[in-house]
């Protein structure tokens, strides 16, 4: 599996790529941006994510406006909904507004940190991954 974990929050950061990288092969980025030109250098070696982690509140693109420039580029390059990443929204802000604005922008998933290994990897499951117990 194929993972890129967007979280401008070192802690959250290294726990979640702690939790991520037994599943695969893991790419960091710190902001929106940095996610971005992750995603870009993906698509264009034809090696798009399965899963991407992406905080909502971070400096530069914020989670929400990465998350629909991703789609963008998924749009432009023609992916069908199965190779599209599953995309994982992730906020220490419970407010609804959020979670409306990360699905109007078709994420897949949506978590409240603090993130601990059993939610995260029920959701991840819930998107179609076999992964371990």
């Amino acid at each position: 599996m194929k993972i890129l974990i967007a979280e401008d929050d070192f802690v959250s950061r290294k726990l979640v790529n702690t939790l991520l990288a037994p599943l695969g092969e893991v790419d960091i980025a710190a902001n929106g941006n940095e996610a971005l030109t992750a995603v870009k250098m993906a698509l264009e070696n034809n090696e798009p994510y399965d899963l991407i982690c992406l905080d909502i509140l971070m400096p530069g693109y914020d989670g929400i406006v990465a998350l629909k420039k991703i789609r963008q580029l998924e749009a432009q390059k023609g992916l069908s909904p199965e190779k599209k990443s599953k995309i994982i929204m992730t906020t220490a802000v419970s407010d609804k507004s959020y979670v409306l604005a990360a699905a109007q922008a078709n994420c897949d998933g949506f978590l409240v940190k603090p993130i601990n290994k059993d939610r995260l990897f029920d959701e991840i499951r819930k998107h179609g991954f076999d992964i371990p117990q």
